[in-house]
């Protein structure tokens, strides 16, 4: 498939803004299913700095400064993608859950070190008791991990329901886990900590999400914005990510911009401003599929 993606930011601000410093990663991945053809950054007021790099988790990590003195500063990124479906093993074929875990703390090989290390907690993913007794039901011994996995994704999607409004960027996961209420950031997280819970490797995805529901279809959730989910190490499989918000498989709809431990290593802007007062972030995404 190819799609062009645009996201657009719009900060407004009640009082003037006389310097800003902004760290982005709006600038999609390329990796084995998905090459970024082109990507093309606009900033308005125009930065006085602006440089890219990867960063520790491979991602483009984008730096820039605003010295011009504003009320209102606009980011677009504009990229062109082609996607492939990735190749799904039968889930009953995957290696067991606790033999790949065993595996992944014996062998230290490249793939299984940066596989390893996303089996531990981070600030925003906390591993403790309950997220264990959630996961519990699903991984029974010896089962197929891609098996347990895609019934935990299931189940996060029958238990919880996706309410807008109900948590922000800081409520606590464990918080979500009791009210069982949020967005696709919580329930990507909520995942990953039943998974690293378990000690296996998972990793948090940002990115968008194109549907192409028939007429008369309700629309996946997280379509036409930004949206979040996981991925998780197989084994021989690799990496598999899996939509708790949406129950499904990713396959070639999904654009994926970064990964890392949670949405605090990928958030798509963050930064500090010097004035400014009040203000209001409006966010736009828009995928579009092209001929071909």
């Amino acid at each position: 498939m190819r799609y062009r993606a645009s996201h657009t930011t719009t900060y407004a601000y009640e009082e003037l803004v006389s310097i800003c410093h902004n760290e982005m990663r709006l600038e999609p991945r390329s990796t084995l299913q998905q090459q970024c053809v082109a990507t093309a950054l606009d900033i308005d007021p125009m930065p006085a700095v602006l440089t890219t790099e990867l960063d520790y988790f491979g991602n483009h990590a984008s730096f820039f400064t605003v010295q011009e003195p504003h009320h209102r500063m606009l980011v677009t990124a504009r990229s062109e993608l082609e996607i492939t479906a990735p190749e799904i093993p039968t889930a009953s074929d995957t290696a067991a859950w606790e033999s790949l875990r065993e595996r992944l703390r014996a062998y230290r090989t490249p793939d299984a070190l940066s596989a390893f290390e996303m089996s531990f907690e981070s600030p925003l993913v906390p591993v403790s008791g309950p997220f264990t007794a959630y996961a519990a039901p699903s991984f029974e011994p010896g089962r197929p991990i891609l098996e347990a996995v895609l019934e935990l994704t299931h189940r996060i999607h029958a238990d919880f329901a996706y309410r807008p409004g109900a948590t922000s960027v800081g409520t606590p996961v464990a918080d979500v886990l009791e009210t069982r209420e949020g967005v696709c950031q919580d329930f990507a997280h909520v995942q990953l900590a039943c998974l690293r819970a378990l000690g296996l490797p998972a990793r948090y995805v940002s990115g968008y999400l194109h549907t192409r529901a028939a007429p008369g279809v309700q629309r996946l959730v997280g379509a036409d914005a930004s949206h979040a989910w996981v991925s998780v190490f197989c084994g021989e499989a690799g990496w598999l990510g899996l939509d708790p918000t949406n129950d499904l498989l990713v396959a070639d709809q999904h654009v994926t911009l970064a990964w890392g431990r949670d949405y605090g290593d990928v958030s798509p802007i963050k930064g500090v401003i010097l004035g400014g007062g009040g203000h209001r972030v409006e966010v736009g995404v828009d995928v579009e599929e092209l001929p071909g």
